[in-house]
């Protein structure tokens, strides 16, 4: 069996990470086929803060939701700013940005709960989707880990959260670093190396100021270092820019493109 498959049903297609399957959880990283939505004809954007229209993403969600089997009303999202904050939710904040992106829990850049039933969701176009899931303690937490995030160490920000909250043990957690733009097709300049410096070896040097990136390659770093063992952390190996024609990509569509959504969740009525 692959460590990272795609999957469909109701021609809706997703990334699902097999040892997070395995372990009872419910996950996905969405592609961009066979939706609706008036920025990107015929594509499957899942964010609402993109200028889409609203009913057209709704819908969306609706399938995403149907293929995955989880509650879209119950879908909890957050307004990502490329940061290290992480947020834990209780039952008063399910649901938060289902249907209105108001009502989303603001400034956020990581989700984490042991609620079954809950379907986080995050958003991407490139940037890292990170995973996690500890099926001792029934815990979840997703982070969104663009360039910016990932030098400020949201992954391992969010499993000490699930340490310090939820009495996750490290050794136990599994993680998926999901489809991204990859180290092959990742340029970036000095200001961003500059503010990189613990991860030089990360950065591949093209000439002319400008290097190639891997970001999935430090946030696996990153787990390691917080205790994760290396066999529990998948990396699915997707780059976006290179497969857009299954994945968005912002890159490579300069800005004028969809919302992937990559969707963790404990089961309603778990045993896990």
């Amino acid at each position: 069996m692959q460590k990272f498959n795609l999957r469909q049903r109701e021609n809706i297609w997703w990334g699902e990470f097999a040892h997070l399957s395995t372990a009872g959880f419910i996950n996905g990283c969405s592609c961009r086929l066979h939706g609706d939505s008036k920025i990107v004809p015929g594509s499957l954007n899942l964010a609402l803060h993109v200028g889409d229209d609203r009913e057209m993403v709704l819908r969306n969600r609706d399938k995403f939701a149907r293929a995955l089997g989880v509650d879209a009303a119950r879908f909890t999202t957050c307004a990502q700013v490329h940061g290290s904050r992480v947020q834990l939710v209780d039952a008063s904040l399910v649901g938060s940005g289902a249907t209105d992106y108001a009502k989303t829990i603001a400034a956020t850049d990581a989700l984490i709960t042991r609620l079954p039933g809950v379907p986080l969701l995050l958003f991407y176009a490139d940037c890292v989707p990170i995973l996690l899931a500890d099926p001792v303690r029934k815990v979840i937490g997703v982070a969104h880990a663009g360039w910016r995030g990932t030098v400020a160490g949201i992954a391992a920000a969010t499993v000490a959260k699930m340490q310090e909250w939820c009495g996750c043990v490290p050794g136990d957690i599994l993680a998926g670093i999901g489809p991204s733009i990859g180290g092959c097709c990742y340029e970036v300049d000095d200001v961003v190396r500059s503010r990189a410096l613990a991860y030089q070896e990360f950065f591949q040097p093209r000439g002319g100021g400008k290097y190639l990136l891997n970001l999935q390659g430090i946030n696996r770093q990153q787990l390691s270092a917080a205790g994760l063992k290396a066999d529990n952390i998948v990396d699915a190996g997707v780059c976006t820019a290179d497969n857009k024609e299954l994945f968005f990509s912002y890159r490579q569509e300069q800005g004028h493109t969809g919302r992937m959504g990559t969707c963790l969740c404990i089961p309603s009525g778990s045993r896990l």
